[in-house]
């Protein structure tokens, strides 16, 4: 199939997307046991957001922002692009026009795995970009891809309607099957870092809290004084 465009694929319900915004790409990640994650490659254009949306995915063959045009149409309020490539690319294929484009629809963000331009344009309208490099270079028009199919980006499948959550760790994708139990996930992991937070200001050691003296002591880690390790070592 040379080309496909999907219309109107089923989205995760934007109620439960927003409440999962509130939380971190970390706390999500580390939630789910750590899945999900797109790769320490994808970094936000500028930083300061935190965003959660429905994907709208584009496949483009690499310097051909043509797919892009064609995603636009289908995006609706509460959605985030997600663009990728058929190969490596890090051509500049998005940037403040896309974004005029996309922030008219509502659109939330951006995911390109490729390269982003107009950075400064991109930051004073406020609309938040993740990208895997920085490029002036230009693109073409040429070349069919598709929109909303299944595509890959760091070795997470994304699929139309899956939940996208960006902030400056990161990218990660939640299934859209899986987006309430991502929310009680996540609720119960930032309960047991609070918990820990307060832990921790009252005096407690990780060492104590997490448990963790044993495991030193069956890795024969040896607590000796200065003077006996200066004797030892000759220092």
């Amino acid at each position: 199939m040379r080309g496909v465009v999907v219309t109107n694929p089923e989205r995760a319900p934007l109620d439960q997307v927003d409440a999962l915004a509130k939380y971190g790409v970390a706390t999500v990640h580390e939630a789910l046991g750590r899945e999900g994650y797109l790769g320490p490659h994808l970094r936000p254009v500028n930083r300061g957001h935190r965003i959660a949306g429905t994907a709208v995915t584009v496949l483009c063959w690499p310097g051909d922002n043509l797919m892009i045009h064609v995603a636009v149409e289908q995006c609706r309020p509460g959605d985030i692009l997600v663009v990728t490539t058929t190969s490596p690319s890090t051509d500049g294929m998005f940037g403040e026009l896309f974004a005029t484009a996309l922030q008219h629809r509502g659109v939330r963000g951006a995911v390109i795995n490729a390269g982003s331009r107009d950075s400064a344009e991109l930051g004073e309208m406020g609309f938040p970009v993740w990208s895997a490099a920085i490029s002036a270079q230009g693109t073409v028009k040429a070349t069919a891809g598709s929109v909303n199919v299944p595509i890959v980006i760091g070795g997470q499948v994304i699929r139309p309607g899956d939940v996208i959550l960006a902030d400056d760790d990161g990218v990660m994708v939640v299934p859209r099957q899986d987006l309430p139990r991502a929310l009680q996930a996540a609720q119960a992991r930032t309960d047991k870092e609070e918990a820990t937070r307060q832990a921790f200001r009252q005096g407690e050691l990780g060492l104590d809290r997490y448990g963790m003296r044993p495991l030193l002591e069956k890795l024969g880690v040896e607590y000796i004084t200065a003077e006996e390790y200066a004797r030892r070592t000759g220092a």
